[in-house]
């Protein structure tokens, strides 16, 4: 379900796209202006002129930041961290940080997506840990544990711990996370950016009631994912 949100259409280009952006921009027009020059009549620099457009309109989609407040908030809220689609909601073994079963609710984010990770709920950052992994395709279950990830633990004020984990794609080459241990964090808060294809897992305490299932799509900082 979306819950309300102060979602006023607006949106910006993430921090995290500039310098990408304007490297593209530069070497496509340096590369167009070349073309133009020495066969601006063939069909070859049409073609390519449209597919860098494309290009550029691809690449500034992507890194779009849209501007959303959550604003139905309720204690023990968990709204969804990332756009994209549900994957997984079933339980399972938490290895790495619980050693206990949890809710695992995954959401895959295409290329279509914006990529900006929010946090979920409000609380503290109990544990933060990047590692270093593969570059599986982000759909498939072994990315959560193999794959390049960042691991955020967030404790909330009731005592209930709740496990996010940016995990990177096959095209994904570098997460960006914004959490530090110990500090305070709350929903409307960005966690951090993943570049290109990539997914997002959240682990939930067994009696958390969730509110998704299978294959629906959700929205960041807009739809809320779960209540404990």
């Amino acid at each position: 379900m979306h819950a309300k949100c102060n979602n006023d259409g607006s949106m910006k280009i993430h921090k995290e796209g500039h310098t990408i952006i304007l490297i593209t921009f530069g070497m496509l027009l340096l590369t167009n202006l070349i073309l133009y020059r020495v066969a601006s009549k063939t069909l070859f620099f049409y073609f390519f002129l449209l597919l860098s457009i494309g290009l550029m309109l691809m690449i500034v989609n992507f890194f779009r930041s849209p501007n959303r407040i959550f604003i139905n908030y309720r204690s023990g809220a968990i709204v969804a961290p990332a756009d994209g689609t549900i994957v997984v909601v079933e339980e399972v073994n938490e290895n790495e940080y619980f050693q206990d079963k949890r809710i695992q609710v995954s959401i895959f984010m295409s290329l279509f997506n914006a990529h900006v990770n929010w946090i979920p709920c409000d609380g503290k950052i109990v544990e933060y840990k990047y590692q270093p992994g593969r570059f599986k395709a982000a759909y498939l279950p072994k990315s959560s544990a193999e794959n390049e990830r960042s691991t955020i633990v967030i404790e909330l004020d009731s005592g209930e711990k709740v496990l996010v984990r940016q995990i990177a794609g096959a095209m994904a080459k570098r997460i960006v996370t914004y959490v530090k241990n110990g500090e305070q964090c709350r929903i409307n808060q960005q966690m951090g950016f993943i570049k290109f294809g990539s997914r997002v897992d959240l682990f939930l305490p067994l009696h958390t009631d969730v509110k998704v299932g299978l294959d629906v799509g959700v929205k960041g900082n807009q739809t809320l994912i779960a209540q404990i």
